[in-house]
């Protein structure tokens, strides 16, 4: 008999987080690697903010807080949500976790039964499927190509959903395309949705706030109201606020699931750090002046990026709406061969060789459901990534 539990021979360790932990060894051990497979901004949490965190262990903040979150932080995010997306809740319709990737594991692990399928369209983020399975339900992938621009239609949406469909998790802006969903686009999708009432929705709003060229977000609960009593709205302070690391997430859904979801993160963790909870208080209340700069910056970085990429014969690269990715298609380079020798079968071994051979690490697109295609993170220095596109463009130049 095995010791170890079923469930895990189901899911994959995540690849991003194999990828930096593979970048962390290797710059170890004093070799050339640009990282370019990294979530997180490169920017330093806003002074404000961390001076929050400093003044909660000062004033003693440290102990245990209520399982999901102190009563202001609470606060803040109900303000937040009829502020930006015209929601309107109640503290008691908010929860908030140790990031929002245990949100989201709580609300699937409160509501998944065996047989019950989850939605999600591809690419996605690594974790999604692999959550689904781990609380025992059955992903369902819809495949958004290139020549949709990583989007799902309404008609891909109805043929998907089934009886036992049970939620359906939605991203806009996309991990990993940078896909951002317009109004008319997400409006034509709850459409479909306010068909079938016992599908219930799960946005991931992570790449709110970085929205670029005029691109206007939205979320599902606000385009269509209809929506909002079977809709978890998923949000956090990582991104936006560059606070990867204090961890916090929030949503806010009916008060039901709420309470179903605040009762898993009791056996688990119990309550988030409670030095974050303050930092974010002030993240959500305070200035939101910086988010404007720092956008500036990550859209010279995509269109430096962008540029780049599609200048290398075989690389088709989109403009992104959001977020700070590309997600470019190496269709062309597939059959390949490296000048080390590598023969390109896939987007996995583009990914090796590209590391191997020019110290520059990307994720391979079929970590996120669609291939061939390789993620990139512009969250880094213009120099890191002027020199990670010349090492790409000539290891591309390479192959024959």
């Amino acid at each position: 008999m095995t010791f170890l539990s079923a469930t895990l021979d189901r899911v994959k360790p995540s690849p991003t987080v194999a990828l930096t932990g593979q970048v962390a060894a290797l710059k170890a051990q004093g070799k050339d690697i640009i990282g370019l497979g990294a979530g997180e901004p490169d920017f330093d949490t806003p002074q404000n903010i961390k001076d929050a965190g400093v003044v909660a262990i000062a004033m003693g903040r440290t102990k245990y807080t209520a399982v999901d979150g102190i009563p202001e932080l609470k606060q803040a995010i109900v303000a937040k949500f009829k502020r930006d997306n015209s929601l309107e809740y109640t503290t008691d319709e908010v929860t908030v976790g140790t990031g929002g990737k245990q949100v989201l594991y709580n609300a699937l692990m409160a509501t998944l039964n065996p047989g019950d399928e989850v939605v999600i369209p591809a690419p996605y983020w690594v974790s999604y499927p692999d959550m689904v399975l781990m609380a025992g339900g059955t992903p369902v992938t819809i495949t958004c190509g290139i020549e949709s621009a990583f989007k799902m239609t309404p008609e891909q949406l109805e043929a998907a959903i089934t009886p036992k469909t049970k939620w359906l998790i939605f991203n806009s802006p996309s991990n990993p395309t940078g896909a951002g969903y317009t109004r008319a686009e997400l409006q034509a999708l709850t459409d479909v949705l306010m068909r079938h009432p016992q599908v219930w929705v799960m946005t991931d709003d992570m790449y709110e706030h970085l929205a670029y060229d005029g691109f206007e977000f939205c979320t599902p609960a606000e385009v269509e109201p209809g929506l909002k009593d079977r809709t978890l709205t998923v949000n956090g302070v990582s991104k936006a606020y560059a606070m990867t690391g204090w961890r916090i997430g929030y949503a806010a859904g009916p008060a039901h699931l709420i309470k179903a979801i605040r009762k898993v993160q009791s056996q688990s963790t119990s309550n988030p750090c409670s030095i974050s909870q303050w930092a974010a208080v002030e993240a959500l209340d305070g200035p939101q002046d910086f988010i404007a700069p720092h956008n500036e910056i990550f859209v010279r970085r995509r269109n430096l990026l962008v540029k780049a990429l599609n200048a290398i014969d075989g690389i088709e690269c989109p403009v992104p709406e959001g977020a700070f990715y590309v997600y470019p298609s190496i269709a062309g380079l597939i059959g390949k061969t490296s000048a080390a020798g590598t023969v390109i079968a896939d987007d996995a071994t583009f990914a090796t060789a590209l590391l191997e051979e020019t110290g520059v690490a990307v994720v391979f697109g079929a970590a996120f459901g669609v291939s061939p295609n390789f993620r990139v993170s512009y969250a880094t220095s213009d120099e890191a990534l002027t020199e990670a596109c010349a090492r790409i463009t000539t290891f591309c130049a390479g192959l024959t």
